[in-house]
């Protein structure tokens, strides 16, 4: 039976399966490839703690000050964040090839807008996570302002993803629309 014959709901169904099936194989390798991965993970939880993330602030007779979690010991843990980053980079290439599928089977455009964003952020998260935490960390004056910087710049590559899906959509309406 040709792809002709299948709805694009029950193509993307088989996408979405695709992908559950793929997410799960992606975390077994990561733990298969990343020596005592486990180990090391369970460290990372232990050793968070709430750090006080800004200076503290008086108003009036108050004193308040933002606690926030994070390692205690950030630079020890290089190797959970290399996963992490492999996990970004690995995830991100198979958004690319799941994006070609979705043009191929002609997906509805908002599908393929949240995957051009999904592959931005991912990209993005491996990028922020090797430049700032496993290059830069164990040179950092600060590394507790490391960690909550890289939160902060997750933040903002949440929101450009965001962008581009506006842009993706805004382009293609505009195509639709010639």
């Amino acid at each position: 039976m040709s792809s002709q014959g299948f709805s694009h709901r029950h193509k993307e169904g088989i996408l979405s399966a695709i992908s559950a099936g793929f997410l799960l194989v992606l975390i077994g390798l990561l733990f298969i490839v990343n020596t005592n991965l486990g180990d090391k993970t369970m460290n990372f939880f232990k050793d968070i703690t709430l750090v006080n993330a800004t200076n503290t602030v008086t108003i009036g007779n108050t004193t308040s000050s933002v606690m926030l979690p994070a390692p205690a010991h950030v630079a020890d843990h290089i190797d959970v964040y290399s996963a992490v980053e492999q996990f970004s980079l690995i995830w991100g290439v198979f958004l690319v090839a799941i994006l070609g599928l979705r043009f191929a089977i002609g997906a509805p455009t908002r599908r393929k807008a949240q995957n051009v964003s999904d592959i931005v952020f991912w990209f993005g998260t491996a990028y922020l996570i090797q430049t700032w935490l496993i290059n830069n960390i164990t040179t950092a004056v600060s590394q507790t302002q490391k960690w909550f910087e890289v939160w902060a710049l997750i933040i903002v590559l949440l929101g450009a993803s965001l962008i581009v899906r506006a842009i993706f959509l805004a382009v293609a309406g505009a195509t639709h629309r010639q």
